[in-house]
């Protein structure tokens, strides 16, 4: 496995593999990898070659984020990655990634505009710019994403649909702990009664799936039930709760077509995310 951090040897090793006529798959993260990840890595494994980036993308943080606290483990990460047959990790710099006056931005409507869109402003031109270059730099065949962050997986299949991008991105199950939480790296934030805490998100995202299978199709009715189950633990504070069109992310009034519930919950100080999807409920 080898470790670069320039465009040009990413480009060099993966032009290599494509005249040899490999396939390459590539999964985009920030690092601090974990199961999640790893399963991302693993289902890129269906590919000759697979190649992992880590950078922590200063672009799609806001002024108030976690950009300087958020974790960095590059010793860890290479060591999974290697144990779960990485080729290649491209880990650059902001400089190497943005350089000198850089004016360039890939920007979305319609789809950016709820969910995070609302309480990240500037997230999705960040997510959609790094990740365009990202594509332009590793030239994969398929890109993996997981569906934890789902509001961003709808996002980049439909930028890379738009802008007629030669890949396919395939999104990936959610890979939750034992007892329910959604793996992601800003878990090693919580305390450990707060950790505890968290466990209210996979509650109320498990409460409102089992609505919807048991044929309720009111979103209000759905979104309350899901709140209230949150609004149980003090230390939880709602960002949103929401139900909309998987295509579209607009807000829906009943359950029909492919649906996301989503939402977003402070557990203290650090904001978590979790989802579930239904495709093809009622009519």
């Amino acid at each position: 496995m080898k470790i670069v951090s320039t465009i040009t040897e990413v480009r060099a090793q993966v032009g290599e593999w494509k005249k040899a006529g490999n396939t390459v798959g590539f999964v985009p993260t920030m690092g601090y990898l974990h199961e999640g990840h790893m399963s991302l890595i693993d289902a890129a494994g269906e590919n000759d070659k697979v190649v992992v980036s880590i950078f922590v993308n200063p672009m799609q943080f806001g002024p108030n984020e976690d950009l300087a606290s958020y974790p960095r483990d590059l010793e860890h990460d290479a060591a999974l990655c290697e144990a779960h047959g990485v080729d290649l990790i491209f880990h650059p710099t902001p400089e190497e990634m943005y350089g000198e006056n850089f004016y360039s931005y890939v920007d979305m409507n319609v789809l950016t505009q709820e969910l995070c869109g609302l309480s990240r402003p500037v997230h999705f031109r960040g997510v959609c710019t790094v990740v365009a270059k990202l594509f332009n730099i590793v030239t994969s065949d398929k890109a993996y994403f997981g569906q934890k962050d789902a509001q961003q997986l709808a996002v980049i299949k439909r930028m890379v649909k738009d802008l007629n991008m030669p890949l396919t991105v395939i999104g990936c199950p959610i890979v939750r702990e034992e007892d329910g939480l959604a793996k992601s790296s800003r878990n090693t934030y919580l305390s450990a009664e707060e950790r505890k805490a968290a466990l209210v998100l996979s509650r109320s995202i498990f409460l409102g799936r089992q609505m919807v299978e048991e044929g309720e199709q009111d979103c209000k009715k759905i979104i309350a039930a899901m709140r209230e189950e949150i609004e149980k633990e003090p230390l939880a504070k709602i960002d949103y709760v929401k139900i909309v069109n998987l295509d579209t992310v607009q807000q829906i009034d009943k359950i029909s077509g492919d649906v996301l519930a989503a939402i977003a919950v402070y557990i203290g100080k650090t904001r978590l995310i979790d989802n579930f999807i239904c495709e093809q409920q009622g009519v």
